[in-house]
């Protein structure tokens, strides 16, 4: 199965998940060469785009991704990677396990929002 590294310009987005029990851990970005080091040595390689370097996660502080399994989404365009987390297990540089843990406010009037957008022709929700 290939994926399609072109509609993002080289890269695509790579979401983790925890093998356990299904947290989503993170979202990097992956591109050609990361994503091959990541299924040949087992730990999760993202492409850094502010570095624009190749990055195992975990290098510095030891809480590296363990790949359990890879899968890509019906497009051939992302990455889903199932992961055990070694070390303390805080995949966050922030410090956190998850780096989702910043709540958005509930938005509950939406048609504000949603004036002036237009149904794309052909496609089915």
């Amino acid at each position: 199965m290939e994926i399609d590294f072109e509609k993002m310009q080289g890269l695509a987005p790579a979401i983790v998940q925890d093998a356990a029990n299904g947290e989503v851990l993170m979202l990097g970005f992956m591109n050609r060469e990361a994503l091959q080091l990541t299924l040949s040595s087992g730990y999760v390689t993202f492409y850094s785009r502010t570095r624009q370097k190749l990055w195992m996660k975990g290098e510095t502080s030891g809480n590296r991704l363990k790949l359990i399994s890879a899968s890509t989404d019906c497009d051939n365009d992302s990455v889903l990677v199932r992961v055990n987390v070694e070390g303390d297990g805080l995949v966050c540089h922030e410090g956190t396990r998850s780096c989702f843990t910043k709540p958005l406010p509930h938005v509950v009037d939406v048609t504000g929002l949603l004036a002036g957008a237009k149904p794309v022709a052909g496609v089915k929700a």
